[in-house]
């Protein structure tokens, strides 16, 4: 199973690709007083837009990175509209020859913004041949092989590199400090989901409630991609029903069919809490037990399944392996055991001594 491709059969899935969403790039905000939510990011970013407009130069290349599905991607598009350039987008996995890179690069037009999602995933050696074109807007390429090879410099227009990841933690160092503006994405609180929902419910004409709105939102992760997509698994159920609205009653029904429950867990989720607690007793567990258990791979339990029982408190990571908190084993009606504090308080005493 790819990178790409794990997870996607999950309704409340934060890694799919926004491609696949079919969203209509319609019901993207374009400018950034239309983007709800994530104020600091807004101010910050107006006035780096703001600044760049009226020294008439590029602004400077930026980072975003945080949990996926948090509007990165649409940023950058609303940062390339406020600057009136053009937008070019690409992925980190998809680069793989250096002849990929110069492609993109000297196809720009100056002031033009890049868009590198993935950026974490490019090879040190495309990372090598970027450096230059970020500092210097030279692009360095070596033409042949053994003796007969050169060196060309190819110089480049004025651009604005704008990268997104959700894996900060990868980028190599020397990538990282040459983007001057860094941005961190947070999740969103249920009011600016319940903005969002009624924004994108007008646009696709359904008749939402407010009280509507924010079941569905209370349930989405605090993350506006997973939003959207209950949302219309919910507008699925709606159109075949005799309801004439969706209020709270209908979305809480609606998202129950759907099997995600009042905190957002879906079934994947639950299944990981009850192997830990009917099989380990609470745990821990180690990584590759689970992995053997579940029929998943590791990277899918770790990037996708555990991110959000961790926020949410339900779960804790040690060096000893995963194990259920109490939270966790109320959240499934279970009372938890008498040692599961004392085992929690014990667990990371001992990671913060080692």
């Amino acid at each position: 199973m790819t990178d790409e491709k794990k997870g996607d059969d999950r309704l409340v899935h934060l890694e799919a690709v926004e491609q696949k969403e079919n969203h209509d790039f319609s019901l993207r905000p374009k400018q950034l007083k239309e983007f709800i939510g994530q104020p600091q990011v807004q101010k910050n970013l107006s006035t780096f837009i703001s600044a760049a407009s009226s020294r008439q130069e590029p602004m400077d290349h930026a980072l975003l990175f945080g949990p996926p599905g948090l509007g990165k991607t649409t940023l950058a598009q609303i940062i390339s509209f406020e600057l009136g350039v053009g937008f070019r987008s690409t992925s980190g996995p998809i680069i793989n020859k250096a002849g990929d890179l110069a492609a993109l690069l000297t196809n720009l037009r100056p002031k033009d913004v890049l868009f590198i999602d993935e950026i974490h995933r490019l090879s040190p050696n495309i990372e090598e041949i970027l450096y230059p074109a970020m500092e210097d807007l030279q692009l360095d390429l070596i033409i042949g092989e053994g003796p007969s090879a050169r060196t060309i410099k190819i110089d480049l227009p004025p651009f604005t590199l704008v990268g997104a990841t959700t894996r900060s933690g990868l980028l190599t160092t020397p990538l990282r400090d040459r983007f001057g503006i860094q941005i961190r994405m947070e999740f969103y609180n249920s009011q600016d989901l319940v903005k969002i929902l009624l924004k994108l419910a007008e646009k696709l004409q359904l008749n939402l409630e407010e009280s509507g709105a924010y079941e569905i939102a209370k349930r989405s992760r605090g993350t506006p991609r997973v939003a959207g997509r209950l949302l219309r698994r919910v507008r699925d159920i709606f159109s075949i029903s005799k309801s004439k609205t969706i209020d709270k009653n209908f979305a809480d029904n609606a998202l129950t069919q759907l099997d995600v429950d009042r905190s957002g867990l879906d079934a994947i989720d639950r299944k990981y809490l009850n192997v830990i607690i009917e099989k380990y007793q609470g745990g821990p567990v180690g990584l590759d037990t689970l992995s053997a258990i579940l029929s998943e791979q590791k990277d899918m339990i770790e990037e996708v399944i555990e991110p959000y029982l961790l926020q949410r408190g339900l779960i804790q990571r040690s060096s000893r392996g995963r194990f259920v908190s109490a939270s966790g084993w109320r959240h499934l009606g279970l009372s938890p055991p008498k040692n599961a504090e004392e085992q929690s308080d014990m667990m990371i005493s001992n990671e913060k001594e080692v």
